[in-house]
């Protein structure tokens, strides 16, 4: 029957697409249940579309630095309109790549908002497609072609994929004029002098570089002790000290208490060191976390258990209701697009038996687009000591490499972990031009469980921003050459 499935997968975004393309391989009928747009919120308004404004945002500081580099370049401006069309089209683009990925693969879209209204006791699962309860962010305009209608299909397995929205905070409720989050910061209609960001983590820091290096006046306040708080604290430290540089404002161990709206924007009563001050600024960018997208979907209706907003799961993807998965930022963190997929693949193939080894969650890399970039991967210094790992530490500054002197980019550092007995690599944590790049190399070395020995004697090719990671393990053994 045309309104039955092996595969129903709920949500068209990076693990949910991935999912249904890895199903449909092994030989599963698949349909994709999709409210809004294809590519989720990665590729229509968080990774993908960040990147590109991030992009235009270094092109116009090295036309603003030309001078640096032996360039005779005349007072550079931008049409932040254009900068926003641009971002726009990114993303279009590659919008319209997966709806052509899912007609490739055979995979049917059923566009409409999902709920789960049978499930468990061995029989298929039944979804209810309908409606969206809300309003599309960006509703997919033209429906894409092929796409089926509402109605009630059912399916074998149905992994839910709908990802996660930004946490609001009571008191802070964005207005989409003057407190946005990512949404309304990825399009101003026009350029803010002054900005406030709430959270430092990747997006409120990815957004403060942006609006700093196109001109607003920037202030980061951070409720934790250090900016983005989950990588290692002396590369945080290195970070902060280059936003600073760059003339971004940051307020650690500050507390928003209070947001008014004004006449000319918004003014935040911040708590710092038990002392209130009011800042003022056009824009202020809500930017403190995610949540779950597990409304309206009936899952608890169902006996699916969820806990602080997040599906509850196995190493691959099951819930604790026989049929039902969860995979991505819905079933927890790390939330980032990268683990949703590799879940997505794992959740696919555990349901065809092939065994596939669970999800190494330590070994998923994190990556910060700002200026100068930030990438980790592992465990950070205080964590592996707070393990009880005995650790050896290796740093390696981008101001002893040639390849970053001749880039103009002196400023980072390369930082590795080691367990001192066994030579393992615990953590690699990095801070400047293109770590985000580099990163998977530490990756693909954790990966194949490579040793510090292993890593001494890999060659890697010179003049490259690479080297510093051969150094940095070096330098863990007191071999450091080039320092």
């Amino acid at each position: 029957m045309a309104d039955t499935y092996d595969i129903i997968v709920i949500g068209g975004g990076p693990g949910g697409y991935v999912a249904a393309i890895r199903a449909a391989q092994l030989g599963f009928k698949t349909a994709v249940v999709e409210r809004e747009h294809m590519g989720g919120i990665c590729l229509n308004w968080g990774c993908i579309p960040t990147k590109a404004l991030l992009r235009s945002a270094e092109i116009f500081h090295y036309a603003e630095h030309g001078a640096n580099y032996g360039l005779n370049i005349p007072k550079p401006s931008f049409d932040i309109a254009a900068v926003v069309k641009r971002s726009r089209g990114v993303s279009a683009q590659l919008n319209g790549g997966v709806a052509g990925l899912m007609k490739k693969n055979k995979i049917d879209i059923i566009w409409g908002q999902a709920k789960i209204t049978k499930a468990g006791k061995g029989s298929p699962v039944e979804v209810e497609v309908g409606e969206p309860t809300k309003p599309a962010v960006q509703p997919q305009n033209p429906v894409p072609k092929g796409a089926l209608g509402h109605g009630t299909y059912k399916a074998g397995h149905v992994i839910v994929a709908t990802g996660a929205r930004p946490r609001v905070l009571p008191g802070i409720e964005p207005d989409g004029e003057k407190i946005w989050t990512y949404f309304e910061a990825m399009k101003p209609a026009s350029m803010p002098k002054s900005l406030l960001v709430m959270g430092s983590g990747a997006i409120g820091i990815e957004f403060a570089s942006f609006y700093r290096t196109m001109g607003a006046e920037v202030t980061v306040i951070e409720l934790l002790p250090q900016i983005l708080p989950v990588e290692d604290a002396e590369v945080a430290a290195v970070a902060r000290k280059q936003f600073e540089k760059q003339g971004i404002k940051i307020l650690t161990d500050a507390k928003v208490a209070k947001v008014v709206k004004t006449a000319g924007g918004v003014e935040a009563t911040v708590e710092v060191g038990g002392k209130s001050q009011v800042l003022s600024a056009e824009k202020l960018i809500s930017a403190v976390g995610v949540q779950g997208n597990t409304e309206g979907l009936n899952l608890e209706g169902v006996g699916v258990a969820i806990e602080r907003g997040i599906v509850k799961v196995d190493a691959y993807g099951r819930t604790n209701v026989e049929g039902v998965y969860a995979i991505g930022d819905v079933a927890g963190p790390p939330m980032l697009a990268h683990k949703a997929e590799h879940e997505g693949t794992i959740c696919v193939e555990a349901i065809k038996g092939l065994h596939p080894h669970p999800m190494e969650k330590s070994q998923i890399p994190g990556c910060t687009y700002c200026q100068p970039q930030v990438a980790s991967v592992g465990l950070t210094e205080a964590k592996a000591k707070e393990a009880g790992r005995e650790v050896r530490v290796g740093r390696f500054k981008f101001i002893a490499n040639g390849k970053a002197i001749a880039l103009g980019e002196p400023e980072g550092l390369v930082k590795t972990i080691f367990d001192a007995k066994t030579g393992e690599l615990l953590g690699a944590h990095m801070v400047g031009a293109e770590v985000t790049e580099l990163i998977q190399g530490f990756v693909i070395a954790m990966g194949l469980e490579t040793t510090e020995e292993d890593l001494m004697h890999t060659v890697f090719p010179h003049p490259t921003l690479s080297e510093m990671m051969h150094e940095s393990v070096l330098d863990a053994y007191g071999r450091v050459i080039h320092m």
